[in-house]
């Protein structure tokens, strides 16, 4: 059955989301208190899908079916209201994310089930704000969310296991593959991956090698996609700091940050979003130094 799909946020993460349950034929809200940055995320989705059709992996009949059943909102609680799932994915701030989820318990349908995004904030505590917490979980995307297979479902401590299956049978028929993980800091990926991410930071203050070649190293000899580089500028390396920042505070000294990553950070250099990361890119994403 085809559900009625809040996202809140309409940022890099929260647009890619709704592009994925849209083209999985549901009804989507995209919700952002900014409309410019409705605007900015309903034309992300559709340049995404645009390119899809150019690669042959969407027809165009398809894309303008799912681009249909696209809304966008700056109200929350007139937009949640009617919602099935609610997808929270608001910047890694956790102040903020409370207050979205103590906004949205006072608004959904009783039996609705509410997710965070969050790559590393705790489920368990974000859900406790609510009345039901039983009712949250975690939904870990990853970037970009319609190339990406894998979710990561977060079960908090008050989550139960039918707010569980519900979750993997939604994400499941919308093609994504997951795994279910505790709610410890970092969970399963943003773990591993934020100290990969640091690590390389230190080789590159310590002059191991150029990013360039750090990348391809992880590339050609490991096998990785992307580079640790490519994939921070992608992430933005603001949210790779945050992440470390909590798992520093969480776990211990191996997750301190690089103190070049700190100063990518302060000086503005947060990767694709800003134009320059540790490498510089067009307006598109694409970059101009390499």
């Amino acid at each position: 059955m085809k559900e009625r799909i809040g996202v809140v946020g309409a940022g890099q993460m929260g647009a890619g989301i709704g592009h994925v349950f849209a083209l999985a034929g549901h009804g989507v809200v995209l919700v952002d208190v900014d409309a410019a940055a409705l605007a900015r995320g309903r034309a992300r989705i559709e340049r995404d899908m645009a390119r899809s059709v150019e690669f042959g992996t969407l027809s165009d009949e398809a894309r303008e079916v799912a681009l249909a059943r696209l809304e966008t909102a700056t109200d929350l609680e007139s937009a949640a209201a009617g919602c099935d799932v609610v997808i929270e994915s608001v910047p890694e701030r956790l102040e903020l994310k409370l207050d979205v989820f103590r906004r949205l318990d006072g608004c959904v349908m009783a039996d609705a089930l509410l997710a965070t995004n969050t790559s590393a904030k705790s489920v368990t505590e974000i859900a406790a704000v609510t009345a039901s917490p039983h009712r949250v979980i975690g939904l870990h995307f990853f970037n970009p969310p319609h190339r990406m297979r894998l979710v990561e479902i977060v079960r908090g401590l008050a989550t139960d296991e039918r707010t569980v299956a519900r979750a993997q049978r939604l994400c499941k028929a919308a093609g994504k593959d997951t795994v279910v993980v505790a709610d410890v800091p970092g969970f399963a990926t943003s773990r591993i991956n934020a100290m990969i991410g640091n690590e390389a930071f230190f080789m590159l203050q310590e002059g191991v090698a150029s990013a360039d070649d750090i990348d391809r190293a992880l590339k050609l000899g490991l096998n990785h996609p992307m580079g640790p580089f490519e994939l921070g500028d992608l992430v933005g390396l603001d949210t790779r700091l945050s992440v470390l920042e909590h798992l520093h505070a969480s776990l211990g000294e191996k997750f301190r940050p690089c103190p070049l990553l700190v100063k990518y950070v302060k000086a503005g250099r947060l990767g694709r979003k800003t134009g320059v990361g540790v490498y510089r890119y067009d307006d598109d994403g694409r970059r101009t130094d390499g």
